[in-house]
């Protein structure tokens, strides 16, 4: 999490993130992303990435269990590098601004995994991955874990999350990144962000 911050641009780039081992990931990812421009997520197949990424299957499992596994692990890339320096410099208005912007470059490949309700789907993905990480920022910040009135109202914030994020990304929403941030950290219940403006979040 200490990783210095990437550009916009870098962040959106593939050729400028594939390096040393996730390489092969990249491109399994690209490949994905273009057979989900004509299938979907639903119709997309282990098959079609592997011969457009132009490897062979067994290349592809030795990295992904599934390709589910390939979405949500580009995906916490995204989440990942945009939520980098949340705590130490990055408010969380800026992260999810961050998140947003990410989204919307790629709002072809999320709108098609967003859609998708199959097991390991990249909504529930999001919910626990947010959750576990304001989880732990809490507990970075705290010293300690959240107590379970405060547990709740993170839940309650970050299913809410996930549920309008998809909504912005299939509905024809003109939201800009930057509005999305405002409106989520608007949104979030008081005694959360009593606790986050406390801790120099917000």
């Amino acid at each position: 999490m200490n990783a210095p911050f990437q550009s916009h641009s870098q962040a959106a780039d593939f050729s400028l993130r594939e390096g040393g081992s996730d390489k092969t990931k990249y491109r399994l990812a690209r490949a994905a992303k273009d057979c989900m421009a004509a299938s979907g997520t639903d119709g997309l197949t282990v098959t079609q990435i592997v011969r457009a990424c132009g490897v062979t299957r067994q290349t592809f499992y030795r990295n992904f269990a599934d390709k589910y596994a390939l979405i949500n692990w580009y995906f916490d890339k995204l989440l990942l590098e945009s939520f980098a320096r949340m705590g130490d410099g990055l408010t969380i208005r800026e992260g999810l601004e961050r998140k947003f912007e990410f989204i919307h470059r790629e709002r072809l490949f999320f709108a098609n995994a967003f859609r998708s309700d199959g097991q390991n789907a990249l909504r529930e993905h999001d919910y626990e991955l947010i959750l576990q990480f304001y989880t732990d920022l809490i507990r970075k910040k705290t010293g300690r874990r959240p107590a379970e009135d405060l547990l709740f109202c993170l839940k309650l914030y970050c299913r809410g999350s996930i549920h309008m994020t998809v909504d912005w990304i299939l509905s024809p929403d003109k939201r800009t990144p930057a509005r999305m941030a405002a409106l989520l950290t608007e949104a979030m219940p008081r005694k959360l962000a009593e606790l986050f403006a406390s801790l120099g979040l917000l």
